[in-house]
């Protein structure tokens, strides 16, 4: 598996059949919950309408970064199972962790202009 005094490590195919296998599970394993989430969610909102108006526009804003947030997880995770050495793997992490300071980033600047326009009583998306 070491190739030269300063060599690769590759990970063998077994580890990665595996690990990709597990990543699979784990996705079901969420969609299942997000699924549960969503209903969740929605029967809250159901019962908070009255009070809250901007709430589910929020909550569903909330969700959609949740989910994307996650499924970009999971494919990073992917990559990860499917990578043939460590360099790869770096390579993997440094993206991904670009990648998602740069949505944080706009998740946030996103959602503090909707609180906002909602502190000042203007409708999403008018300025």
């Amino acid at each position: 598996m070491q190739k030269g005094p300063m060599g690769t490590f590759e990970i063998p195919p077994e580890m990665r059949s595996v690990a990709e296998k597990s990543v699979v599970q784990a996705r079901q394993a969420f969609q299942s919950f997000m699924d549960a989430a969503q209903k969740a969610a929605a029967k809250m909102e159901e019962q908070a309408a009255a009070v809250q108006v901007d709430a589910k526009g929020t909550s569903e804003k909330i969700m959609g970064y949740a989910e994307r947030n996650i499924a970009a997880s999971f494919d990073f995770a992917q990559r990860l199972a499917r990578a043939k050495d460590v360099q790869e793997i770096a390579k993997l992490q440094q993206e991904f962790i670009q990648a998602q300071m740069r949505a944080m980033t706009e998740q946030v600047q996103d959602l503090g202009q909707k609180v906002a326009q909602s502190a000042k009583g203007e409708a999403p998306g008018k300025r």
